[in-house]
């Protein structure tokens, strides 16, 4: 458990670092606790998400990036190396 601990930690702190803003962990919760599995399988609810991230973030994302976005958790199979991969891509962005 503690692994997951460090990756979210990890994953909070790149993304305050990458867009120079300051995200607390307990907006980060409050927003995740909204988050379902059906979530991550309905197109419309995961580009709604990406819109309130984007928003906690003061980050504007292009629809383009929205959608790349959808593609690669929906091809995902929400493995979470494989969430960690896609991390790290959208970082990349």
């Amino acid at each position: 458990m503690a692994d997951k601990k460090n990756l979210s930690k990890d994953v909070l702190s790149a993304v305050n670092k990458k867009t120079g803003k300051a995200i607390s962990e307990s907006e980060v919760k409050k927003l995740a606790s909204g988050v379902t599995a059906e979530t991550m399988q309905s197109e419309a609810e995961l580009k709604k998400l990406i819109k309130q991230v984007s928003a906690m973030a003061k980050v504007p994302v292009s629809d383009q990036t929205i959608s790349d976005i959808v593609k690669a958790v929906k091809a995902s199979g929400m493995n979470m190396s494989n969430m960690e991969t896609i991390m790290k891509l959208m970082m990349k962005k």
